[in-house]
């Protein structure tokens, strides 16, 4: 039997006295892409940077089969788990490249000689910042630097790949681009647990849906049966585009 990348079971999580998450359990799998939507101050945020380590939290996480509860931001980017923030959070005044060689703080601390070759991946999947390479960051359009904050993950050889909307404020071209990436991220063998404004995209992507709302997970199952479900499409989906919200 596979054993879950990533195992979550009962955790709360919120800021101060107010809690925001009350005990959710989900599950992402070696090598796929699971997705969390929900409206607007369900938790999906909170979820991520929990996980992270960027905000206290009770309950069990699992990485690989080891407890990681109390283990550190940086431990946990050791272990191999990458967050993109909604905001992206660049260096604006540093090049493209630049930015791309932080990322590899990771594989770097751990001794890869080679760890420098990631530029030529990540120059693969994203030509664009190819490019830009010598561009500041700072200059770049939203989609762009979006590709930035992702391909600046990927430099770290993360196991966990986690996107936190990254679809939010990308005009609708960019945002199939960014989702295309998604899915030949799948191909290279990085898990991913997607948060995502845009749940019929999202849903498209995914092997498995979580629904969170008020902080619980209301309905999950395969992502292709959340896509179909009448409850999932009258508040998530509607008739055309997608009305869920970050």
């Amino acid at each position: 039997m596979t054993v879950p990348i990533l195992k979550v079971t009962n955790m709360h999580a919120g800021f101060g006295k107010a809690e925001v998450l009350h005990g959710i359990s989900l599950e992402v799998m070696p090598g796929g892409v699971i997705t969390v939507i929900g409206p607007n101050g369900a938790g999906k945020s909170t979820t991520l940077n929990a996980l992270m380590g960027l905000l206290k939290a009770s309950g069990g996480i699992e990485f690989n089969g080891q407890a990681i509860d109390d283990t550190t931001l940086e431990e946990r980017v050791m272990l191999g788990i990458a967050l993109v923030p909604e905001r992206r959070e660049l260096f604006t005044t540093m090049s493209v490249a630049d930015n791309l060689l932080l990322g590899g703080y990771r594989p770097m601390k751990l001794g890869d000689r080679q760890w420098r070759d990631g530029l030529d991946q990540v120059y693969s999947l994203f030509p664009r910042l190819k490019e830009r390479e010598r561009q500041m960051a700072g200059t770049l359009s939203g989609g762009e630097r979006q590709m930035l904050a992702v391909a600046r993950a990927l430099m770290g050889q993360p196991k966990l790949l986690m996107l936190d909307e990254p679809s939010l404020g990308l005009a609708p071209r960019v945002v199939k681009e960014i989702f295309n990436i998604i899915e030949r991220l799948r191909e290279s063998g990085v898990s991913i647990l997607l948060v995502e404004q845009n749940a019929r995209a999202a849903l498209a992507v995914a092997d498995h849906a979580y629904v969170l709302e008020t902080g619980d997970i209301s309905l999950q199952g395969p992502a292709g049966e959340l896509a179909k479900d009448p409850r999932v499409i009258e508040t998530y989906l509607g008739s055309g585009k997608s009305k869920a919200a970050a």
